[in-house]
């Protein structure tokens, strides 16, 4: 899914509220140790503390690039299904045939092939997008509580509309069958494909070199298909993941110590010239220390965000959103009933699906 263009603070804000206001009670608890307590004793030398954040800002722009490489490439491997997709209704329709017809065919059940073998690729992307959308293990995109709140507002096609009920408008009673036996019901249909266009070679509805071309239209969903698999089913490895999530932590934990007592000497400093400011002068660090923590933290999260384009977040491929409109191109060059045809897919908070 696709947010609006350009986010704005507040929705960011809005979307980190409470890891902020925990990070603020976190700073004002440490400062209020200092100042209030007087427990001068909870520090920690500052030239140790930056060189871990430096090695943390290492580690989460790793991550983020990693990311940002996963999300695209997983937009441009749907981007071929687009075109591919396209293609494979314009060669159905230009190459299946009566012209080298071994018997003949009526026009009737010529446009039932058409509808067929097109149908069908409608059912393949239906069962990819369901594929897609399959929860992982390591998908913890829902244990944040801001993004099972966005979860509650905007539901995703898939999460709604079972894969069954999708799969039977597209596919008669035989297909389904057939298509139930496996696990992998994408490549099941794929295959089905196949078959169907070495019937019509036969039957001389499909010229041999027009088999060829679409056989190799099929090969490249196959690839394109394997390639989204391999994104959605290979995790962002694991030992970064966890290391970039804990060292952020451990980093946020020990950042208060070292930015407090620095602002105290700064504080001890000013009081030679103004006592009043000097002396309250460490309450100051408080809103430092937060703005900091939160970079750092929602650096680290929109990394994590990011990791996995197909899992249902507002980052994610709008795998629903492309679907449906190549859906639309396909039934269109068909020439159907435009009030069967349905409608794109309605994006929901600026956020298409």
């Amino acid at each position: 899914m696709f947010v609006k263009p350009r986010a704005s603070y507040y929705d960011v804000l809005v979307w980190t509220r409470r890891e902020l206001i925990g990070l603020t009670a976190y700073a004002t608890l440490v400062t209020g140790a200092h100042a209030i307590l007087g427990l001068s004793f909870l520090q920690l030398p500052w030239a140790p503390i930056g060189i871990v954040g430096t090695a943390v800002a290492f580690i989460v722009g790793f991550q983020n690039n990693a990311a940002y490489d996963r999300i695209w490439e997983a937009r441009k491997i749907w981007g071929g299904v687009v075109n591919t997709s396209r293609t494979w209704g314009m060669h159905v329709l230009d190459m299946v045939t009566t012209e080298h017809a071994k018997n003949e065919t009526s026009d009737e059940e010529l446009r039932q092939h058409h509808e067929m073998l097109i149908h069908r690729h409608i059912a393949w992307l239906t069962a990819l997008r369901h594929a897609m959308r399959q929860p992982r293990p390591w998908e913890d995109y829902h244990s944040e509580h801001t993004n099972r709140e966005w979860a509650r507002e905007v539901h995703i096609p898939e999460r709604i509309i079972s894969l069954e009920d999708d799969l039977f408008a597209c596919l008669p009673d035989d297909d389904w069958e057939v298509v139930d036996r496996h696990s992998n019901k994408a490549a099941a249909i794929l295959t089905m494909q196949s078959k169907h266009l070495r019937e019509l070679k036969e039957k001389g509805l499909l010229w041999e070199f027009a088999f060829l071309q679409l056989e190799s239209v099929l090969e490249e969903m196959f690839t394109l298909q394997g390639k989204s698999e391999r994104i959605k089913n290979f995790p962002y490895p694991r030992q970064y993941a966890t290391l970039s999530y804990q060292f952020v932590r451990l980093f946020l934990a020990a950042l208060p110590f070292a930015i407090v007592p620095e602002f105290v000497k700064i504080g001890t400093e000013i009081s030679t010239v103004w006592p009043v400011i000097g002396s309250a002068f460490v309450w100051v660090s408080i809103p430092l220390i937060t703005l900091v923590a939160w970079l750092f933290h929602t650096m680290e999260r929109t990394g994590r965000v990011g990791e996995n384009p197909f899992a249902g977040s507002t980052t994610d491929v709008p795998i629903s959103t492309i679907s449906r409109g190549i859906e639309i191109d396909l039934r269109q060059m068909l020439g159907e009933d435009p009030e069967n045809i349905p409608r794109p897919v309605a994006a929901l908070m600026d956020v298409q699906m």
